[in-house]
């Protein structure tokens, strides 16, 4: 059986690991290289890596951290923020990231995702999709949640399944930060409509909100969360044990 994937989350600008509610009201953490290392060692599954504002501020991924980074962890490492071309994703790769996330260099060309994938391989791409309900309807949000495409978020998600997208990170934009669970209505949506692993990512504010995403959903590969983990409201440890005890397979 395949084992539920435990992922903490780096959202990082100006060099500093930040955190805030809702994509807005961001305060610093903590330097990514140690908080990286931290959770390679207490039994991380993997790692994504964000540089939050490369999108919006029209430039590229800070590499010299992100080296650090790769250098210093030892599980698979996801990197995603200012990825627009196909050298982006070569460069990110050659700094020691497994897979490359995308989000609003896909939204501008839809063809990177293939692009991607033909050179790279799908197991390398990851879409990584900024959600948010408006008037009822799922809707696609790109620069860091900034601005809403108007593009319907389920036909979006599975159109860069088909061009090549491995793997798909949904992040619910309406339950980030929150801490009152994960956003089980729009992870459903996503998951009935693809055939490739589902991270979810948004709203975990405590163990039991893993417990009931993987028993409500068990098409859901893989759980995302930071402040949580940053802030030690949560061990990883705690939190596989509890999995385990409730009968969800995980990596001990």
């Amino acid at each position: 059986m395949i084992t539920k994937r435990i992922i903490p989350c780096l959202d990082v600008k100006d060099g500093r690991v930040v955190k805030g509610v809702n994509f807005l009201g961001l305060s610093d953490v903590s330097s990514p290289v140690s908080l990286a290392k931290y959770y390679s060692d207490n039994g991380a599954d993997e790692l994504v890596f964000y540089d939050i504002t490369a999108s919006s501020e029209g430039r590229a991924l800070f590499t010299d951290i992100l080296c650090e980074v790769a250098r210093t962890i030892f599980i698979p490492l996801t990197v995603g923020g200012g990825i627009n071309t196909v050298e982006d994703f070569d460069r990110v790769l050659k700094c020691g990231a497994d897979k490359v996330s995308v989000n609003s260099g896909a939204i501008r060309n839809p063809n990177l995702i293939y692009e991607a994938a033909k050179l790279y391989g799908n197991q390398c791409v990851v879409i990584s999709a900024d959600v948010k309900r408006v008037d009822g309807v799922f809707r696609v949000f790109a620069k860091g949640g900034r601005e809403n495409t108007g593009m319907e978020a389920i036909e979006w998600i599975k159109r860069c399944v088909d061009n090549g997208a491995g793997e798909v990170v949904l992040n619910s934009i309406d339950t980030d930060g929150v801490k009152k669970g994960f956003d089980i209505e729009m992870l459903d949506a996503v998951c009935n409509a693809v055939n490739v692993p589902v991270i979810a990512s948004g709203g975990a504010g405590c163990i039991d909100d893993f417990v009931k995403l993987f028993l409500t959903l068990p098409k859901v590969d893989a759980g995302l969360a930071a402040s949580i983990f940053h802030f030690n409201e949560v061990s990883i440890k705690d939190l596989k044990n509890k999995l385990a005890d409730n009968g969800i397979p995980v990596r001990i």
